[in-house]
């Protein structure tokens, strides 16, 4: 069995570090071209590749969660990787380069259980009314009312959306393999009630992607309320983000009502 395995969701070829502990994943891979030398998330009988469009890199996460042995198992993004290094180069090629090692993830899981990426502060708004102003709210109160069903214990930590204004995002992780059995027979029970509630061909094709980002808001609800010791490392964007148009858009949407088109 290996230590550590991290999947990298990816939908098309792209550079990928070199270290071993890194298993690039071709998300969505169902009814599409097989990307030679990827895993793909609809490798085994088990799989939900199909819903890709809906649940975005959680296809991912299901197919490591059911298909993969290690002790330690992790997500991150073709576009989005984990890293020690304060200074982060321009160049993408050199930020390939800083890409967390196994040897420093070792070091790290010596004392925590879970790697997660450092905190997004959203400053001027909490985590509830930023979703509320970007997105269609609908969806993330249903699940609230699921979780209320099913795991009411975990709904005085879901309500906190409505104070905290900062949360461990992108769905990424590292994260020792029974807690990630825990996490996500939790995660998907919650996701996959909520897809019998929601009719998602009433969002456009940008929006109908609320699983994966109502996910990125149940991770902390999860972690919080089962006290799981963690370590924060900072997250790389393999490609430059244009925050100014990220920010603008950010304020049309809270001040004229005007939701997110598309992804930044």
């Amino acid at each position: 069995m290996e230590n550590i395995q991290i999947v990298i969701a990816t939908h098309k070829k792209y550079q990928m570090p070199k270290e071993n502990i890194y298993v690039p994943l071709q998300v969505g891979a169902e009814k599409k071209e097989r990307i030679e030398e990827y895993k793909a998330d609809n490798d085994g009988e088990d799989n939900i590749s199909k819903k890709n469009p809906y649940f975005c890199e959680l296809t991912g996460l299901y197919f490591a969660w059911k298909n993969m042995d290690a002790k330690y198992i992790g997500l991150a993004h073709y576009r989005r990787h984990f890293t020690l290094k304060k200074r982060i180069p321009k160049n993408e090629n050199e930020k390939f380069k800083i890409v967390l090692t196994k040897e420093q993830a070792e070091e790290i899981l010596k004392k925590v259980d879970v790697i997660l990426p450092k905190k997004r502060n959203y400053y001027i708004e909490n985590l509830y009314s930023h979703y509320e102003h970007t997105m269609y709210v609908e969806p993330l109160d249903e699940t609230r009312k699921i979780i209320g069903e099913k795991y009411p214990e975990y709904l005085e930590e879901f309500d906190k959306l409505h104070k905290r204004t900062s949360a461990h995002m992108f769905n990424m992780f590292i994260m020792k393999k029974e807690i990630l059995n825990e996490y996500c027979n939790w995660l998907f029970d919650i996701l996959f009630e909520l897809e019998k509630r929601v009719d998602v061909s009433q969002y456009s094709d940008f929006h109908a992607r609320f699983y994966g980002r109502i996910s990125e808001l149940l991770l902390d609800v999860w972690i919080n309320k089962n006290q799981i010791k963690y370590e924060e490392v900072k997250v790389i964007d393999m490609q430059n983000v244009n925050w100014l148009k990220k920010g603008t858009s950010f304020l049309k949407a809270k001040f004229t009502g005007k939701k997110y088109e598309k992804s930044f």
